[in-house]
């Protein structure tokens, strides 16, 4: 625990200095996809790699990390290309306000969650005498199903931005403006479901190694959570502002958990 929590002071520290030097703030963007894998190895490799329930966990989060970073990459997240929205945010403060939201939001705060999310794996590691079982294996099972659903969602999305960066390059208005197809027809932001729900499972890791549910490391879901469904309302409030009839689709689509879509009033009215 301790290697981990000094590798996590090293992380806070870069983040926050290279946000100064560069006059970017979205380092721990950048790293969001890394550092959880190095936690969940620390551990992993403290058990000499002989566990097969942190094997597993290690396992698990490494594919996670290397889904998530390859998207991050080619949409340009390591070409200095910043956040769209903390260029909104910093508008809407004053500069001293917005370093302060930079060191304890953006860098201390995110990388606390960061942090947190993977103590499932010190839970895991204190209980190293259960042995992988049936739910483990359900488990894993059920994190490769959200990982997969994760990647479907951000390849819809790839794919109907390429499109539209095609229609505008063609003089043609595209329509419709943002996606309301494939996973995006059931929720507005299904990757951000799969992303949460991932976590959820790497949670239940360390509650079967433990043999409750009752423990302290569920913090770590739960902050990542509300951290999303912060974020989401302020990336809707920006959308919103910017597509009118966003707010249509608000109102027929489940935010977050994919659900059938509701009908809409004219739609009620006709049938």
């Amino acid at each position: 625990m301790t290697a981990v929590l000094l590798i996590a002071g090293l992380f806070c520290a870069f983040a926050w200095i290279a946000s100064l030097i560069t006059k970017d703030t979205s380092w721990v963007d950048r790293i969001w996809s890394i550092v959880p894998v190095i936690y969940v190895w620390v551990f992993a490799a403290f058990a000499g790699l002989a566990d097969a329930r942190l094997d597993v966990m290690a396992i698990l989060v490494t594919l996670w990390g290397a889904r998530l970073t390859f998207n991050f990459a080619r949409k340009g997240g390591y070409n200095g290309v910043e956040d769209y929205r903390w260029p909104v945010l910093r508008s809407r403060m004053k500069p001293w306000q917005f370093q302060l939201f930079n060191l304890f939001f953006i860098v201390l705060y995110q990388n606390a969650i960061l942090l947190l999310i993977t103590l499932p794996a010190e839970t895991a590691f204190a209980n190293r005498v259960r042995p992988f079982g049936i739910l483990d294996l359900l488990l894993t099972v059920l994190f490769l199903g959200f990982l997969v659903g994760e990647t479907v969602a951000d390849q819809q999305q790839w794919n109907f931005h390429g499109w539209k960066r095609t229609e505008v390059a063609a003089g043609r208005v595209p329509n419709p403006r943002f996606l309301q197809s494939g996973l995006f027809r059931f929720s507005r932001h299904p990757n951000f479901f799969f992303e949460q729900a991932q976590w959820w499972v790497l949670f239940f890791f360390g509650a079967v190694a433990a043999g409750s549910v009752l423990q302290w490391t569920v913090l770590g879901a739960v902050l990542l959570t509300g951290l999303f469904v912060g974020s989401t309302i302020f990336t809707e409030s920006i959308t919103r502002a910017k597509y009118p009839e966003y707010a249509a689709y608000q109102k027929r689509t489940s935010p977050i958990v994919p659900w059938v879509p509701r009908r809409s009033t004219a739609e009620s009215a006709v049938a």
